[in-house]
């Protein structure tokens, strides 16, 4: 009797569907999935029954339109470093027809340390850096001219650095 009632418990359990959580997975869909329902079979034993946990089928590593970009990429490449050479040449010009020209230009000691500063950092000019700290000096406002002078050291400290480093 003992028996027929323990096959009956099992029976009743192995027929009613089993709700497992999906596992977290290394694609980070696991606490987003819903719930998987599996409904054991006759032959399932209870130990034994597992979810359904199939992954989303991902692209394969190759496709056509990602060679195409690659191929597209390339060319693009050679022609943005073109235009880049273009524009560094038309700077380097620029910069040198300014050079002679930053005299004349009306401005305040911070304007003009700020234009001699950009002059220098354009074209790692080195030697613009006794005009840069001169407009430093002649800053009036003691904050701003703190940080020209801030300014003046880290690009000595710069200079020197690269030099150190040929």
């Amino acid at each position: 009797m003992e028996d027929q009632n323990q096959d009956q418990n099992q029976q009743d359990a192995s027929s009613a569907p089993i709700t497992t959580a999906p596992s977290d997975n290394s694609f980070g869909f696991g606490a987003f999935a819903p719930p998987t329902t599996t409904t054991p079979t006759a032959n399932d034993s209870s130990d034994s029954v597992a979810a359904d946990l199939s992954t989303p089928e991902l692209p394969s590593s190759s496709t056509p339109e990602i060679e195409a970009d690659i191929d597209n990429s390339t060319s693009d490449d050679t022609k943005s470093s073109e235009a880049d050479g273009e524009l560094l040449d038309l700077k380097k010009q620029a910069l040198e027809q300014l050079s002679p020209l930053v005299a004349h230009l009306d401005q305040s000691p911070e304007e003009k340390f700020r234009t001699t500063m950009m002059m220098i950092q354009a074209s790692d000019n080195q030697s613009l850096i006794k005009d840069a700290f001169a407009a430093a000096k002649e800053i009036t406002d003691d904050k701003a001219r703190a940080q020209a002078l801030l300014d003046v050291i880290n690009e000595i400290n710069y200079f020197t650095q690269l030099n150190s480093q040929k």
